[in-house]
């Protein structure tokens, strides 16, 4: 007869397993704060371009790594960009928009949308 001490191992286990999650859960909100924070900064400077107005911004990001933007999102790459402003009935302002995000982010001009804001 051999007795095993399977109770304690069980016990060390779901520690570990608590501590991983923990610690994935702890890298989920630090990207996800990021992330707000990469769009609070770009709709305070777009909102301080003469004619923008008012701005929203909300950045898709994806699984690939960064590949040297100004601005970086942790490890994930921002992959897309929907952008709401006061004075994007105007062209000119709709492209320096544009221009802006793909200068800041390497963002091709097909993955950014420019929408009135009403």
């Amino acid at each position: 007869m051999i007795a095993l001490p399977t109770s304690d191992k069980k016990k060390e286990n779901e520690g570990e397993e608590e501590s991983q999650i923990g610690f994935l859960t702890e890298t989920k909100e630090e990207s996800s704060v990021s992330k707000t924070q990469l769009e609070e900064k770009l709709e305070a400077l777009l909102s301080s371009v003469e004619g923008v107005g008012k701005v929203q911004v909300i950045l898709m990001t994806g699984e690939e790594e960064d590949d040297g933007g100004f601005y970086h999102s942790g490890e994930q790459k921002v992959t897309g960009v929907l952008i709401a402003a006061q004075g994007a009935d105007d062209g000119v302002i709709s492209q320096n928009i544009v221009q802006a995000v793909m200068a800041l982010f390497q963002v091709e001009a097909h993955k950014i949308k420019i929408m009135k804001m009403k």
